[in-house]
């Protein structure tokens, strides 16, 4: 756990797992209803293949602006120069705005935004944004609950839901009153000030809580990103698809493997191993299709 700002209240607790000879790794940014640990299934496959990861839990922040400027004190006090950031939900939302916010002087090498959004007006609530910090916990948790999947579902993602409500179950009212509050906000990514920066969208084609409007957004936002999709997965598809999930981390990531800018140990490298594991996740989709 790490204090950045004055005030000692704002405690950000994250999992810093993987070489620490790496000086640009994988951070993760949770979504309204996670914690640092929702991530464990990539910090214990990444970690094993060689990459440093960081996963985070934000301490309350009720603007965009003092997140960014929070998590900049953050990764300065880490001394990591540059990151990769992989956000989901309104962690890929917040993803966006800091590597905005950082445009001048670039933290961001690159981006992986899943089931992610650039304007917060989407949710139709940034007339209640400012109400939510007076509301006592259970309708929060309320609010956040009418986003998760129901009806009949796969054990996996069944498990998924059920791991993330005990997460949810987790937070104290002023956390998710401050993350509802980011989340809903009037607010929305200006992409001329990152259109530089290598993007990976990932998204699911079953149900989610993002609109086939918001996903289309985000294409015409970032017309050069990659596109990862996944055929299933609901709101948390690296709980639920973990391998394909971590796989397309892999796959965004390669493109610094050699660089200064790798998340991984160099010595891990094995360019043969990826590529066999691309052919065989594009051959497993094919014969999904079939």
């Amino acid at each position: 756990q790490i204090i950045v700002d004055d005030d000692d209240s704002k405690v950000w607790s994250l999992y810093d797992a993987g070489p620490r000879s790496i000086r640009c790794p994988l951070i993760f940014l949770p979504p309204v209803s996670g914690t640092a640990d929702v991530f464990f299934q990539q910090i214990l496959a990444l970690t094993g293949w060689g990459y440093r990861v960081i996963a985070l839990q934000y301490p309350v922040y009720w603007d965009h602006l003092e997140f960014c400027d929070g998590f900049r004190k953050l990764l300065d006090h880490l001394q990591l120069d540059k990151v990769h950031l992989f956000g989901a939900s309104l962690g890929g939302f917040l993803a966006q705005k800091f590597a905005e916010y950082t445009h001048k002087s670039p933290r961001v090498q690159s981006l992986i935004l899943c089931n992610s959004f650039s304007d917060t007006s989407i949710f139709n609530q940034t007339w209640t944004a400012n109400s939510f910090w007076l509301m006592p916990a259970f309708m929060l948790k309320k609010i956040v609950l009418g986003n998760f999947a129901s009806g009949p579902l796969d054990p996996e993602m069944a498990d998924g839901i059920d791991f993330m409500v005990d997460r949810l179950e987790s937070l104290g009212q002023s956390e998710l009153a401050s993350r509802l509050t980011l989340n809903c906000q009037n607010s929305y990514v200006e992409p001329h000030k990152i259109r530089d920066i290598p993007v990976t969208i990932m998204d699911v084609f079953d149900q989610s809580a993002l609109s086939t409007e918001a996903k289309e957004e985000m294409y015409k936002l970032y017309p050069n990103a990659r596109r990862a999709h996944l055929k299933t997965g609901g709101n948390f598809p690296y709980l639920c698809r973990s391998a394909e999930v971590n796989l397309y981390i892999q796959i965004h990531l390669l493109q610094f493997h050699g660089t200064r800018y790798a998340a991984i140990d160099p010595s891990m490298v094995s360019a043969e191993e990826l590529e066999v594991q691309k052919i065989s996740l594009h051959t497993s989709n094919e014969q999904e299709e079939q």
